[in-house]
């Protein structure tokens, strides 16, 4: 085999192990939100579940409600930007 097909033969086996990862390392939304609100430094004891609010989400900006057991916050949140947190209950 020539160099640059022993290359690419190498970038797709590549990709195809890293397809094969486990999917529990996957954390839900609520999950993610959850861990960026107590960052923020609110408290989210459990999260209990986490609904998109499509009405407010735009193209690069997701709104989302998050409830935890606790408290429900609305966060907003852009690329590359901390999240803008409003306690809701």
């Amino acid at each position: 085999m020539r160099p640059r097909h022993m290359f690419a033969f190498a970038i797709v086996a590549a990709f195809s192990v890293a397809a094969n990862v486990p999917l529990a390392i996957a954390q839900s939304p609520q999950d993610d939100l959850a861990a960026q609100v107590r960052i923020q430094g609110f408290a989210c004891d459990k999260a209990q579940g986490a609904i998109r609010d499509k009405k407010r989400s735009k193209p690069d900006y997701a709104v989302w409600v998050l409830k935890c057991s606790n408290a429900v916050y609305r966060v907003s949140r852009a690329p590359d930007m901390l999240a803008k947190i409003q306690v809701l209950r």
